[in-house]
């Protein structure tokens, strides 16, 4: 056997100090984990391994699996180092770890080796670039799932000011279908300062917003194109939308406006699109 999947580890004990890191996990979720993460399902796992592989700064201190899923991701556990310890548990012993009932059998503890700087992050992106930009983004399926479309649409990092919520939540990796693992983010300052930063190196800044000034498809091509969007609810704030552009998606009458992440999707493919990206 090779990589990790030569040592895998049976725990009969819930209580078992080796799989701490995976105790009570929707109460972790809340308190927080210093710096760790847990990554969720087969598919994530895999992410984690690949990220972990490309050196995009992410690590596995330790797998837990469900005892029938363990042949099922043989392949994903040989790609991670061999000093990775693999604990297998029965359906009881691992739903009392989980403190819940984890039907999906999969999960890893994972490390993010330090914070993204957001300047440094922009400063390393392309002279053909697309940034897809966040302010107050407090939903984690919304985090998750701008994370998604980010990675469909070949965006090259993800900007986020500090009053959205972490992507690397539990709930927010998973719905990303670990996509938060493979594209480049930063979570730091106010709005304000993140649009200046983006101005100075020369992107193209649309703020998405029912009241947007310029209809979707007639955004320009542009070298540098970053996508701003807002809160859920309130959107962007009349302060934000007077410092940029502003676009917005044509829809029928009677409906305020669109979910945060259904509009970036819809934006983003149009961008991606019109510079040739997708």
């Amino acid at each position: 056997m090779t990589g990790a999947l030569s040592s895998v580890l049976r725990i009969d004990d819930p209580a078992d100090p080796r799989i701490a890191g995976f105790v009570s996990i929707k109460e972790r979720d809340l308190t927080g984990r210093q710096g760790r993460f847990i990554a969720e399902g087969t598919v994530v796992l895999r992410m984690l391994a690949a990220a972990h592989e490309a050196g995009r700064g992410f690590a596995a201190e330790a797998i837990l699996l469900l005892e029938s899923r363990v042949s099922g991701v043989e392949d994903i556990l040989r790609r991670f180092p061999p000093d990775v310890p693999v604990y297998v548990a029965n359906a009881a012993v691992f739903d009392a770890i989980a403190g819940f009932n984890m039907h999906r059998g999969v999960l890893a503890l994972g490390r993010r080796d330090g914070e993204r700087d957001r300047d440094a992050l922009i400063a390393s992106l392309a002279s053909s670039s697309l940034v897809l930009a966040a302010c107050g983004i407090s939903n984690h399926d919304n985090m998750g799932a701008l994370f998604r479309n980010a990675a469909a649409f070949g965006v090259d990092a993800v900007l986020m000011d500090e009053t959205s919520c972490d992507p690397m939540y539990r709930k927010a990796i998973r719905v990303s279908v670990g996509s938060v693992l493979t594209v480049p983010f930063a979570r730091e300052g106010c709005v304000a300062t993140l649009i200046e930063r983006l101005q100075l190196a020369d992107f193209a800044i649309w703020g998405l917003s029912p009241a947007g000034k310029t209809d979707l498809g007639a955004i320009q091509p542009a070298p540098r194109t970053a996508l701003l969007m807002g809160t859920e609810g309130e959107g962007l704030l009349p302060s934000v939308l007077a410092s940029i552009r502003t676009a917005r998606i044509r829809q029928r009458p009677g409906l305020d406006s669109l979910n945060v992440s259904t509009a970036a999707g819809i934006a983003l493919h149009q961008v991606a699109l019109i510079n040739g990206r997708i």
